[in-house]
């Protein structure tokens, strides 16, 4: 299990877009067509189950909202600023 960061170091390390929402930190994704949401969802979704990490992730008709925390650290961690990276390089 990683530890949790405090909320400077998560300001510090956190990639650009992306917002620390009290234990977790989110990023909303917007596509012209609602199918190129669902393929990017499926493109995190096999990302998160690589790393045994799983987001949330809210699909609507042209936004995708993706939210990495950890459940068992109780907050934010380097996995979760590591996935968030690479989910931006997949958009």
């Amino acid at each position: 299990m990683s530890d949790r960061l405090d909320d400077d170091t998560i300001s510090d390390r956190l990639p650009d877009d992306w917002i620390h929402d009290g234990d977790a930190i989110t990023r909303t994704y917007t596509f012209e067509e609602y199918l190129d949401g669902v393929a990017f969802a499926s493109e995190v979704g096999d990302l998160a189950d690589e790393a045994f990490h799983h987001p949330e992730i809210t699909i609507r008709y042209d936004e995708v909202e993706v939210r990495f925390t950890d459940h068992e650290a109780g907050g934010v961690t380097s996995q979760d600023i590591e996935l968030a990276r690479r989910t931006d390089d997949r958009r």
